[in-house]
């Protein structure tokens, strides 16, 4: 059974830097993409950044752009979520979320529609 677990997340000053991990298990095949999603209060679930397992392919949202960087560490099954420069508006409940066989998802793969596990959610709170 696929199992997901974030932590690191917690209260930082806008500026500031935080670094989220997710632990995954479960897996029975190597091809999967591991990302990391967000959501703020009355708004959608959103992909903040994903990187595939197979070849290391990353996304990142335009909001983050420049500030967060995504890493693996495939031995210990590890993914991280490096965030520097954080603003008032990274603050949202983030989710750490898996996606099997993501090369058929094309340009879709981190989308939070089409995941097929998630974790528990781990909060990030920047004060201004």
């Amino acid at each position: 059974e696929v199992q997901l677990v974030e932590s690191g997340g917690g209260l930082v000053q806008a500026g500031g830097s935080l670094r989220l991990s997710c632990a995954a298990s479960g897996f029975t095949a190597d091809d999967y993409a591991i990302g990391w999603f967000r959501q703020a209060p009355g708004k959608e679930r959103e992909g903040v950044s994903c990187i595939s397992s197979s070849d290391g392919s990353t996304y990142y949202a335009d909001s983050v752009k420049g500030r967060f960087t995504i890493s693996s560490d495939n031995a210990k099954k590890m993914v991280y979520l490096q965030m520097n420069s954080l603003k008032a508006e990274d603050t949202a409940v983030y989710y750490c979320a898996a996606l099997i066989a993501p090369r058929f998802y094309g340009s879709r793969w981190c989308r939070a529609g089409v995941q097929d596990y998630w974790g528990q959610g781990t909060q990030v709170t920047v004060s201004s």
